[in-house]
Protein backbone atom coordinates (compact mmCIF):
# COMPACT_ATOMS: atom_id res chain seq x y z
CA UNK A 1 0.00 0.00 0.00
CA UNK A 2 2.78 2.43 0.93
CA UNK A 3 4.73 1.57 -2.23
CA UNK A 4 1.72 2.39 -4.39
CA UNK A 5 1.42 5.75 -2.59
CA UNK A 6 5.04 6.42 -3.65
CA UNK A 7 3.75 6.12 -7.21
CA UNK A 8 1.21 8.90 -6.70
CA UNK A 9 -1.80 6.75 -5.88
CA UNK A 10 -4.25 7.83 -3.18
CA UNK A 11 -2.72 7.65 0.28
CA UNK A 12 -4.70 5.79 2.97
CA UNK A 13 -4.16 6.75 6.60
CA UNK A 14 -4.90 3.12 7.46
CA UNK A 15 -1.30 2.39 6.43
CA UNK A 16 -0.05 4.29 9.52
CA UNK A 17 0.60 1.93 12.41
CA UNK A 18 -1.74 2.41 15.37
CA UNK A 19 -0.17 4.82 17.84
CA UNK A 20 2.33 6.19 15.30
CA UNK A 21 2.22 9.77 14.07
CA UNK A 22 3.13 9.01 10.47
CA UNK A 23 4.39 6.51 7.94
CA UNK A 24 7.05 7.13 5.30
CA UNK A 25 8.28 5.38 2.19
CA UNK A 26 11.30 6.31 0.08
CA UNK A 27 12.61 5.10 -3.24
CA UNK A 28 15.80 5.58 -5.26
CA UNK A 29 15.88 5.07 -9.03
CA UNK A 30 18.82 5.04 -11.40
CA UNK A 31 17.68 6.97 -14.46
CA UNK A 32 19.30 8.53 -17.56
CA UNK A 33 20.83 11.87 -16.62
CA UNK A 34 18.81 13.53 -19.39
CA UNK A 35 15.34 12.73 -20.65
CA UNK A 36 11.64 13.09 -19.85
CA UNK A 37 12.00 11.80 -16.26
CA UNK A 38 14.67 14.33 -15.33
CA UNK A 39 12.83 17.08 -17.21
CA UNK A 40 9.67 16.43 -15.17
CA UNK A 41 11.64 16.38 -11.92
CA UNK A 42 13.26 19.72 -12.69
CA UNK A 43 9.96 21.17 -13.81
CA UNK A 44 8.64 20.33 -10.32
CA UNK A 45 11.59 22.15 -8.73
CA UNK A 46 13.67 19.09 -7.80
CA UNK A 47 16.82 17.60 -9.28
CA UNK A 48 18.75 14.34 -9.59
CA UNK A 49 22.19 13.44 -8.26
CA UNK A 50 25.04 12.16 -10.46
CA UNK A 51 25.57 8.40 -10.36
CA UNK A 52 27.93 7.14 -13.07
CA UNK A 53 28.51 7.85 -16.76
CA UNK A 54 25.24 8.95 -18.33
CA UNK A 55 23.11 8.02 -15.31
CA UNK A 56 21.73 9.77 -12.24
CA UNK A 57 20.01 8.94 -8.96
CA UNK A 58 16.43 10.10 -8.40
CA UNK A 59 15.07 10.21 -4.84
CA UNK A 60 11.33 10.04 -4.23
CA UNK A 61 9.51 10.03 -0.89
CA UNK A 62 5.97 10.11 0.47
CA UNK A 63 4.94 10.77 4.07
CA UNK A 64 1.45 10.07 5.39
CA UNK A 65 0.15 11.26 8.77
CA UNK A 66 -2.40 9.48 10.92
CA UNK A 67 -4.81 12.36 10.19
CA UNK A 68 -4.69 11.57 6.48
CA UNK A 69 -2.41 14.40 5.30
CA UNK A 70 0.38 13.47 2.93
CA UNK A 71 3.55 15.10 1.66
CA UNK A 72 5.46 14.13 -1.45
CA UNK A 73 9.14 14.84 -2.12
CA UNK A 74 10.61 14.70 -5.62
CA UNK A 75 14.32 15.14 -6.10
CA UNK A 76 14.71 16.80 -2.70
CA UNK A 77 11.83 19.26 -3.10
CA UNK A 78 8.21 19.13 -1.96
CA UNK A 79 5.83 18.52 -4.84
CA UNK A 80 2.18 17.58 -5.47
CA UNK A 81 1.37 13.88 -5.43
CA UNK A 82 0.40 14.26 -9.09
CA UNK A 83 4.10 14.64 -9.96
CA UNK A 84 4.74 11.19 -8.47
CA UNK A 85 1.93 9.82 -10.64
CA UNK A 86 3.46 11.45 -13.74
CA UNK A 87 6.85 9.91 -12.98
CA UNK A 88 5.37 6.51 -12.12
CA UNK A 89 4.26 5.98 -15.70
CA UNK A 90 7.88 6.19 -16.80
CA UNK A 91 9.55 4.50 -13.82
CA UNK A 92 7.44 1.52 -12.78
CA UNK A 93 5.05 -1.02 -14.25
CA UNK A 94 2.92 -2.58 -11.50
CA UNK A 95 1.24 -5.94 -11.93
CA UNK A 96 -0.82 -7.68 -9.29
CA UNK A 97 -3.97 -9.72 -9.29
CA UNK A 98 -6.02 -6.54 -9.59
CA UNK A 99 -3.90 -5.50 -12.58
CA UNK A 100 -4.61 -8.86 -14.22
CA UNK A 101 -8.29 -8.10 -13.85
CA UNK A 102 -7.65 -4.65 -15.31
CA UNK A 103 -6.29 -6.31 -18.45
CA UNK A 104 -9.85 -7.41 -19.07
CA UNK A 105 -10.84 -3.77 -19.65
CA UNK A 106 -10.87 -2.23 -23.13
CA UNK A 107 -8.88 0.76 -21.88
CA UNK A 108 -6.03 -1.41 -20.54
CA UNK A 109 -5.89 -3.39 -23.80
CA UNK A 110 -5.75 -0.19 -25.83
CA UNK A 111 -3.00 1.18 -23.56
CA UNK A 112 -0.97 -2.01 -24.01
CA UNK A 113 -1.18 -1.71 -27.79
CA UNK A 114 -0.24 1.98 -27.68
CA UNK A 115 2.78 1.24 -25.49
CA UNK A 116 3.91 -1.47 -27.89
CA UNK A 117 3.41 0.80 -30.90
CA UNK A 118 5.95 3.24 -29.49
CA UNK A 119 6.78 6.49 -31.28
CA UNK A 120 4.61 5.82 -34.34
CA UNK A 121 1.41 5.51 -32.33
CA UNK A 122 2.39 8.27 -29.90
CA UNK A 123 2.94 10.73 -32.74
CA UNK A 124 -0.37 9.80 -34.38
CA UNK A 125 -2.12 9.98 -31.00
CA UNK A 126 -0.69 13.46 -30.27
CA UNK A 127 -1.93 14.72 -33.66
CA UNK A 128 -5.33 13.17 -33.00
CA UNK A 129 -5.52 14.74 -29.51
CA UNK A 130 -4.91 18.20 -30.99
CA UNK A 131 -7.52 17.67 -33.71
CA UNK A 132 -10.05 16.27 -31.23
CA UNK A 133 -9.55 19.16 -28.80
CA UNK A 134 -10.06 21.74 -31.58
CA UNK A 135 -13.16 19.96 -32.91
CA UNK A 136 -14.62 19.52 -29.41
CA UNK A 137 -14.08 23.18 -28.49
CA UNK A 138 -15.79 24.41 -31.68
CA UNK A 139 -18.63 21.90 -31.26
CA UNK A 140 -19.26 23.11 -27.70
CA UNK A 141 -19.14 26.76 -28.74
CA UNK A 142 -21.59 26.15 -31.58
CA UNK A 143 -23.95 24.10 -29.40
CA UNK A 144 -23.94 26.79 -26.70
CA UNK A 145 -24.58 29.52 -29.26
CA UNK A 146 -27.53 27.67 -30.78
CA UNK A 147 -28.96 26.70 -27.38
CA UNK A 148 -28.71 30.28 -26.08
CA UNK A 149 -30.06 31.93 -29.21
CA UNK A 150 -33.38 33.01 -27.59
CA UNK A 151 -31.60 34.24 -24.48
CA UNK A 152 -29.13 36.22 -26.55
CA UNK A 153 -31.99 37.69 -28.61
CA UNK A 154 -33.65 38.95 -25.41
CA UNK A 155 -30.32 40.34 -24.23
CA UNK A 156 -29.93 42.18 -27.55
CA UNK A 157 -33.43 43.68 -27.31
CA UNK A 158 -32.85 44.84 -23.72
CA UNK A 159 -29.44 46.24 -24.58
CA UNK A 160 -30.81 48.05 -27.63
CA UNK A 161 -33.49 49.73 -25.48
CA UNK A 162 -30.93 50.80 -22.87
CA UNK A 163 -28.60 52.24 -25.48
CA UNK A 164 -31.47 54.16 -27.12
CA UNK A 165 -32.46 55.63 -23.75
CA UNK A 166 -28.91 56.73 -22.99
CA UNK A 167 -28.40 58.17 -26.47
CA UNK A 168 -31.61 60.18 -26.12
CA UNK A 169 -30.41 61.75 -22.85
CA UNK A 170 -26.82 62.13 -24.17
CA UNK A 171 -25.15 62.49 -20.74
CA UNK A 172 -21.73 64.12 -20.47
CA UNK A 173 -19.01 63.15 -17.98
CA UNK A 174 -19.43 65.16 -14.72
CA UNK A 175 -22.63 66.80 -15.92
CA UNK A 176 -24.66 65.76 -12.88
CA UNK A 177 -22.21 67.47 -10.53
CA UNK A 178 -22.12 70.66 -12.62
CA UNK A 179 -25.91 70.82 -12.71
CA UNK A 180 -26.14 70.32 -8.95
CA UNK A 181 -23.89 73.35 -8.42
CA UNK A 182 -25.90 75.38 -10.93
CA UNK A 183 -29.22 74.47 -9.32
CA UNK A 184 -27.95 75.46 -5.89
CA UNK A 185 -26.97 78.85 -7.26
CA UNK A 186 -30.27 79.46 -9.02
CA UNK A 187 -32.29 78.44 -5.96
CA UNK A 188 -30.52 81.13 -3.86
CA UNK A 189 -30.21 83.86 -6.47
CA UNK A 190 -31.72 86.65 -4.34
CA UNK A 191 -29.45 85.94 -1.40
CA UNK A 192 -26.47 85.85 -3.73
CA UNK A 193 -27.52 89.12 -5.41
CA UNK A 194 -27.82 90.90 -2.02
CA UNK A 195 -24.38 89.69 -0.88
CA UNK A 196 -22.70 90.65 -4.14
CA UNK A 197 -24.44 94.05 -4.30
CA UNK A 198 -23.47 94.87 -0.70
CA UNK A 199 -19.85 94.00 -1.40
CA UNK A 200 -19.86 95.93 -4.64
CA UNK A 201 -21.32 99.01 -2.94
CA UNK A 202 -18.59 98.90 -0.29
CA UNK A 203 -15.95 98.88 -3.00
CA UNK A 204 -17.63 101.46 -5.26
CA UNK A 205 -18.87 104.55 -3.37
CA UNK A 206 -21.50 107.04 -4.57
CA UNK A 207 -20.51 110.26 -6.32
CA UNK A 208 -20.33 112.24 -3.10
CA UNK A 209 -18.28 109.63 -1.25
CA UNK A 210 -14.75 108.45 -2.00
CA UNK A 211 -14.46 104.76 -2.94
CA UNK A 212 -11.89 102.26 -1.73
CA UNK A 213 -9.65 102.89 -4.72
CA UNK A 214 -9.54 106.62 -4.00
CA UNK A 215 -8.79 106.11 -0.31
CA UNK A 216 -6.06 103.58 -0.98
CA UNK A 217 -4.65 105.82 -3.70
CA UNK A 218 -4.48 108.74 -1.28
CA UNK A 219 -2.68 106.51 1.23
CA UNK A 220 -0.20 105.43 -1.43
CA UNK A 221 0.59 108.98 -2.45
CA UNK A 222 1.17 109.99 1.17
CA UNK A 223 3.53 107.10 1.69
CA UNK A 224 5.44 107.93 -1.48
CA UNK A 225 5.98 111.54 -0.34
CA UNK A 226 7.20 110.45 3.06
CA UNK A 227 9.48 107.84 1.55
CA UNK A 228 11.93 110.55 0.66
CA UNK A 229 12.73 110.78 4.39
CA UNK A 230 12.56 106.99 5.05
CA UNK A 231 12.98 104.59 2.15
CA UNK A 232 11.33 101.83 4.27
CA UNK A 233 7.95 103.38 3.42
CA UNK A 234 8.44 102.59 -0.28
CA UNK A 235 7.50 98.95 0.29
CA UNK A 236 4.28 100.00 2.02
CA UNK A 237 3.52 102.34 -0.87
CA UNK A 238 3.92 99.43 -3.31
CA UNK A 239 1.55 97.29 -1.24
CA UNK A 240 -1.00 100.08 -1.24
CA UNK A 241 -0.77 100.31 -5.05
CA UNK A 242 -1.30 96.54 -5.32
CA UNK A 243 -4.26 96.77 -2.96
CA UNK A 244 -5.84 99.45 -5.13
CA UNK A 245 -5.50 97.30 -8.25
CA UNK A 246 -6.98 94.27 -6.50
CA UNK A 247 -9.90 96.29 -5.15
CA UNK A 248 -10.62 97.56 -8.65
CA UNK A 249 -10.51 93.98 -10.05
CA UNK A 250 -12.80 92.75 -7.29
CA UNK A 251 -15.32 95.49 -7.94
CA UNK A 252 -15.32 94.72 -11.68
CA UNK A 253 -15.77 91.00 -11.01
CA UNK A 254 -18.70 91.59 -8.69
CA UNK A 255 -20.27 93.84 -11.29
CA UNK A 256 -20.08 91.03 -13.90
CA UNK A 257 -21.40 88.48 -11.37
CA UNK A 258 -24.43 90.73 -10.68
CA UNK A 259 -25.05 91.10 -14.42
CA UNK A 260 -25.02 87.30 -14.80
CA UNK A 261 -27.45 86.92 -11.90
CA UNK A 262 -29.77 89.41 -13.52
CA UNK A 263 -29.91 87.20 -16.61
CA UNK A 264 -30.75 84.05 -14.52
CA UNK A 265 -34.39 83.54 -13.86
CA UNK A 266 -37.00 80.96 -12.88
CA UNK A 267 -37.04 79.58 -16.43
CA UNK A 268 -33.36 78.55 -16.23
CA UNK A 269 -33.88 76.89 -12.85
CA UNK A 270 -36.76 74.86 -14.28
CA UNK A 271 -34.64 73.78 -17.24
CA UNK A 272 -31.78 72.73 -14.95
CA UNK A 273 -34.10 70.70 -12.71
CA UNK A 274 -35.66 69.03 -15.72
CA UNK A 275 -32.21 68.02 -17.00
CA UNK A 276 -31.24 66.72 -13.56
CA UNK A 277 -34.40 64.59 -13.51
CA UNK A 278 -33.40 63.01 -16.83
CA UNK A 279 -29.94 62.21 -15.52
CA UNK A 280 -31.38 60.85 -12.26
CA UNK A 281 -33.35 58.29 -14.25
CA UNK A 282 -30.12 56.99 -15.76
CA UNK A 283 -28.39 56.98 -12.36
CA UNK A 284 -31.18 54.94 -10.79
CA UNK A 285 -31.01 52.40 -13.61
CA UNK A 286 -27.22 52.12 -13.93
CA UNK A 287 -25.92 53.11 -10.48
CA UNK A 288 -23.85 56.08 -11.61
CA UNK A 289 -23.87 58.44 -14.54
CA UNK A 290 -20.40 57.25 -15.50
CA UNK A 291 -21.66 53.65 -15.66
CA UNK A 292 -24.36 54.72 -18.10
CA UNK A 293 -21.78 56.51 -20.26
CA UNK A 294 -19.50 53.42 -20.22
CA UNK A 295 -22.43 51.19 -21.21
CA UNK A 296 -23.01 53.42 -24.20
CA UNK A 297 -19.37 52.96 -25.18
CA UNK A 298 -19.13 49.17 -24.63
CA UNK A 299 -22.74 48.14 -25.28
CA UNK A 300 -22.53 48.90 -28.98
CA UNK A 301 -19.76 46.33 -29.45
CA UNK A 302 -21.73 43.73 -27.48
CA UNK A 303 -24.87 44.51 -29.46
CA UNK A 304 -22.95 44.05 -32.71
CA UNK A 305 -21.76 40.65 -31.45
CA UNK A 306 -25.29 39.59 -30.47
CA UNK A 307 -26.74 40.78 -33.75
CA UNK A 308 -24.13 38.67 -35.59
CA UNK A 309 -25.37 35.34 -34.18
CA UNK A 310 -26.51 34.04 -37.55
CA UNK A 311 -23.17 34.90 -39.12
CA UNK A 312 -21.26 33.35 -36.22
CA UNK A 313 -23.30 30.15 -36.46
CA UNK A 314 -22.52 29.93 -40.17
CA UNK A 315 -18.82 30.54 -39.57
CA UNK A 316 -18.65 28.05 -36.69
CA UNK A 317 -20.51 25.44 -38.75
CA UNK A 318 -18.01 25.83 -41.57
CA UNK A 319 -15.09 25.66 -39.15
CA UNK A 320 -16.58 22.58 -37.48
CA UNK A 321 -16.80 20.85 -40.86
CA UNK A 322 -13.14 21.62 -41.54
CA UNK A 323 -12.10 20.39 -38.08
CA UNK A 324 -14.23 17.26 -38.46
CA UNK A 325 -12.40 16.52 -41.70
CA UNK A 326 -9.03 17.04 -39.98
CA UNK A 327 -10.17 14.84 -37.09
CA UNK A 328 -11.24 12.10 -39.50
CA UNK A 329 -7.84 12.23 -41.19
CA UNK A 330 -6.00 12.09 -37.84
CA UNK A 331 -8.22 9.24 -36.65
CA UNK A 332 -7.49 7.32 -39.83
CA UNK A 333 -3.75 7.75 -39.35
CA UNK A 334 -4.05 6.60 -35.72
CA UNK A 335 -6.11 3.56 -36.75
CA UNK A 336 -3.53 2.65 -39.38
CA UNK A 337 -0.69 2.88 -36.85
CA UNK A 338 -2.61 0.78 -34.32
CA UNK A 339 -3.60 -1.81 -36.91
CA UNK A 340 0.00 -2.23 -38.01
CA UNK A 341 1.20 -2.52 -34.41
CA UNK A 342 -1.65 -4.92 -33.55
CA UNK A 343 -0.46 -7.51 -36.06
CA UNK A 344 3.09 -7.36 -34.72
CA UNK A 345 1.94 -7.47 -31.08
CA UNK A 346 -0.26 -10.50 -31.70
CA UNK A 347 2.54 -12.43 -33.37
CA UNK A 348 5.11 -11.53 -30.72
CA UNK A 349 2.85 -12.40 -27.77
CA UNK A 350 1.86 -15.70 -29.44
CA UNK A 351 5.55 -16.61 -29.62
CA UNK A 352 6.00 -15.75 -25.95
CA UNK A 353 2.99 -17.82 -24.92
CA UNK A 354 4.56 -20.88 -26.52
CA UNK A 355 7.47 -20.44 -24.12
CA UNK A 356 5.05 -20.04 -21.21
CA UNK A 357 3.63 -23.55 -21.47
CA UNK A 358 0.88 -22.53 -23.86
CA UNK A 359 2.40 -24.05 -27.04
CA UNK A 360 -0.79 -24.05 -29.09
CA UNK A 361 -2.18 -20.70 -27.92
CA UNK A 362 -2.75 -17.96 -30.45
CA UNK A 363 -3.31 -14.30 -29.66
CA UNK A 364 -4.66 -11.59 -31.91
CA UNK A 365 -5.28 -7.91 -31.33
CA UNK A 366 -8.39 -6.62 -33.11
CA UNK A 367 -8.79 -2.94 -33.94
CA UNK A 368 -12.38 -2.01 -34.79
CA UNK A 369 -14.14 1.26 -35.44
CA UNK A 370 -15.97 2.84 -32.51
CA UNK A 371 -17.42 6.24 -31.62
CA UNK A 372 -14.78 9.00 -31.56
CA UNK A 373 -13.39 9.83 -28.14
CA UNK A 374 -10.32 11.51 -26.74
CA UNK A 375 -8.44 8.21 -27.30
CA UNK A 376 -9.38 7.87 -30.97
CA UNK A 377 -12.16 6.03 -32.74
CA UNK A 378 -10.70 2.56 -32.21
CA UNK A 379 -11.92 -0.24 -29.99
CA UNK A 380 -8.99 -2.51 -29.19
CA UNK A 381 -9.73 -6.10 -28.16
CA UNK A 382 -7.18 -8.76 -27.25
CA UNK A 383 -8.42 -12.16 -28.48
CA UNK A 384 -7.10 -15.51 -27.29
CA UNK A 385 -7.48 -19.03 -28.68
CA UNK A 386 -5.79 -21.07 -25.90
CA UNK A 387 -5.68 -24.46 -27.64
CA UNK A 388 -6.24 -26.06 -31.06
CA UNK A 389 -9.82 -25.97 -32.25
CA UNK A 390 -10.74 -23.12 -29.89
CA UNK A 391 -12.28 -20.01 -31.35
CA UNK A 392 -10.74 -16.62 -30.69
CA UNK A 393 -12.49 -15.06 -27.73
CA UNK A 394 -11.82 -11.78 -25.87
CA UNK A 395 -9.52 -12.36 -22.89
CA UNK A 396 -12.07 -10.36 -20.87
CA UNK A 397 -14.47 -13.32 -21.18
CA UNK A 398 -12.59 -16.41 -22.30
CA UNK A 399 -9.30 -16.50 -20.35
CA UNK A 400 -8.86 -18.30 -17.02
CA UNK A 401 -6.86 -16.72 -14.19
CA UNK A 402 -3.71 -18.69 -15.07
CA UNK A 403 -4.05 -17.91 -18.78
CA UNK A 404 -4.59 -14.25 -18.03
CA UNK A 405 -1.45 -14.17 -15.87
CA UNK A 406 0.66 -15.61 -18.67
CA UNK A 407 -0.90 -13.35 -21.32
CA UNK A 408 -0.13 -10.33 -19.17
CA UNK A 409 3.47 -11.44 -18.59
CA UNK A 410 3.95 -12.19 -22.29
CA UNK A 411 2.63 -8.76 -23.21
CA UNK A 412 5.00 -7.06 -20.74
CA UNK A 413 8.00 -9.00 -22.04
CA UNK A 414 7.16 -8.00 -25.61
CA UNK A 415 6.39 -4.36 -24.76
CA UNK A 416 9.61 -4.02 -22.77
CA UNK A 417 11.51 -4.18 -26.07
CA UNK A 418 9.76 -1.07 -27.43
CA UNK A 419 8.70 0.82 -24.30
CA UNK A 420 11.30 0.09 -21.59
CA UNK A 421 10.83 1.21 -18.00
CA UNK A 422 13.42 0.89 -15.20
CA UNK A 423 11.33 -1.22 -12.81
CA UNK A 424 8.66 -3.94 -13.04
CA UNK A 425 6.80 -5.04 -9.92
CA UNK A 426 4.89 -8.34 -10.16
CA UNK A 427 2.73 -9.08 -7.14
CA UNK A 428 1.82 -12.79 -7.35
CA UNK A 429 1.66 -12.65 -11.14
CA UNK A 430 1.88 -16.45 -10.98
CA UNK A 431 -1.50 -16.81 -9.26
CA UNK A 432 -3.50 -19.68 -10.75
CA UNK A 433 -0.57 -21.49 -12.35
CA UNK A 434 1.95 -24.11 -11.27
CA UNK A 435 4.23 -26.90 -12.45
CA UNK A 436 5.90 -26.44 -15.83
CA UNK A 437 3.98 -23.22 -16.50
CA UNK A 438 5.37 -21.70 -13.29
CA UNK A 439 8.92 -22.61 -14.37
CA UNK A 440 8.41 -20.84 -17.68
CA UNK A 441 6.99 -17.79 -15.88
CA UNK A 442 10.15 -17.70 -13.75
CA UNK A 443 12.29 -18.08 -16.87
CA UNK A 444 10.51 -15.15 -18.58
CA UNK A 445 10.81 -12.95 -15.50
CA UNK A 446 14.54 -13.63 -15.50
CA UNK A 447 14.71 -12.73 -19.18
CA UNK A 448 12.87 -9.48 -18.50
CA UNK A 449 15.33 -8.75 -15.67
CA UNK A 450 18.15 -8.65 -18.21
CA UNK A 451 16.96 -5.20 -19.36
CA UNK A 452 15.11 -3.89 -16.32
CA UNK A 453 14.81 -4.28 -12.58
CA UNK A 454 12.17 -6.92 -11.79
CA UNK A 455 10.66 -7.28 -8.33
CA UNK A 456 8.44 -10.36 -8.02
CA UNK A 457 6.37 -11.32 -5.01
CA UNK A 458 5.72 -15.08 -5.22
CA UNK A 459 4.89 -18.14 -3.19
CA UNK A 460 6.04 -20.54 -5.92
CA UNK A 461 9.48 -22.11 -5.67
CA UNK A 462 9.48 -22.59 -9.46
CA UNK A 463 9.42 -18.80 -9.88
CA UNK A 464 11.67 -17.92 -6.94
CA UNK A 465 14.40 -20.24 -8.28
CA UNK A 466 15.10 -17.84 -11.15
CA UNK A 467 15.65 -14.81 -8.90
CA UNK A 468 19.07 -13.22 -8.91
CA UNK A 469 18.42 -11.85 -5.42
CA UNK A 470 16.11 -13.91 -3.19
CA UNK A 471 14.62 -11.97 -0.27
CA UNK A 472 12.47 -13.40 2.51
CA UNK A 473 9.86 -11.11 4.04
CA UNK A 474 8.73 -12.21 7.50
CA UNK A 475 6.17 -10.67 9.82
CA UNK A 476 6.62 -10.95 13.57
CA UNK A 477 4.89 -9.39 16.55
CA UNK A 478 5.26 -9.02 20.28
CA UNK A 479 1.52 -8.91 20.92
CA UNK A 480 1.43 -5.15 20.57
CA UNK A 481 3.28 -4.22 17.41
CA UNK A 482 3.68 -6.26 14.22
CA UNK A 483 6.80 -5.58 12.19
CA UNK A 484 8.11 -6.92 8.90
CA UNK A 485 11.72 -7.85 8.31
CA UNK A 486 13.53 -8.51 5.05
CA UNK A 487 16.44 -10.95 4.82
CA UNK A 488 18.54 -11.94 1.81
CA UNK A 489 18.75 -15.69 1.37
CA UNK A 490 21.85 -17.47 0.07
CA UNK A 491 23.31 -20.94 0.21
CA UNK A 492 21.65 -23.34 2.65
CA UNK A 493 19.16 -20.70 3.80
CA UNK A 494 17.86 -20.31 0.28
CA UNK A 495 17.63 -24.06 -0.26
CA UNK A 496 15.67 -24.39 2.99
CA UNK A 497 13.25 -21.65 1.97
CA UNK A 498 12.77 -23.22 -1.45
CA UNK A 499 12.03 -26.55 0.26
CA UNK A 500 9.48 -24.83 2.50
CA UNK A 501 7.78 -23.30 -0.53
CA UNK A 502 7.66 -26.73 -2.19
CA UNK A 503 6.46 -28.85 0.71
CA UNK A 504 5.88 -26.67 3.72
CA UNK A 505 8.89 -28.35 5.38
CA UNK A 506 12.26 -26.63 5.33
CA UNK A 507 14.21 -29.72 6.48
CA UNK A 508 12.60 -32.39 4.30
CA UNK A 509 15.32 -34.32 2.48
CA UNK A 510 13.22 -34.86 -0.62
CA UNK A 511 12.09 -31.22 -0.63
CA UNK A 512 15.69 -30.03 -0.26
CA UNK A 513 16.72 -32.29 -3.13
CA UNK A 514 13.95 -30.88 -5.30
CA UNK A 515 14.95 -27.33 -4.29
CA UNK A 516 18.54 -27.94 -5.36
CA UNK A 517 17.30 -29.36 -8.64
CA UNK A 518 15.20 -26.26 -9.31
CA UNK A 519 18.09 -23.93 -8.47
CA UNK A 520 20.39 -25.88 -10.73
CA UNK A 521 17.84 -25.70 -13.53
CA UNK A 522 17.49 -21.96 -13.09
CA UNK A 523 21.24 -21.39 -13.05
CA UNK A 524 21.77 -23.36 -16.26
CA UNK A 525 18.65 -22.14 -18.09
CA UNK A 526 19.31 -20.14 -21.26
Amino acid sequence: MLFRSLLGQRADSGAVRAGAAQASVEGVWIVPEEGPVVDRVREAGGDVEPADAGRAQLYLARTLTAEGRSRATVGGRSAPAGVLADLADQLVVMHGQSDQLRLRSAAAQRDALDRFGGAAIQAALATYHDAFAAWQATDRELAALVADRDTRAREAADLRALIAEIEQVDPQPGEDHELAVRAERLANVEELRLAAATAHAALSADDDQPDVGMLVGEARRGLERAAASDPALTEFADQAAELAYRAADLAAGLSGYLADLDESGPQELAAVEERRAELSTLVRRHGTLQAAIELLQTGSARLAELDDDTGRIDRLTARLDDEASALDHAAGALTAARTSAAASLGAAVTAELRALAMPDARLEVAVETAAPSVHGRDEVTILLAPHPGAQFRPVARGASGGELSRVMLAIEVVIAATDPVPTFVFDEVDAGIGGAAAIEVGRRLARLAESAQVIAVTHLAQVAAFAGNHLSVVKAGDGTVTASSVRRLTGDDREAEMARLLSGLSDSASALSHARELLSLANTAP
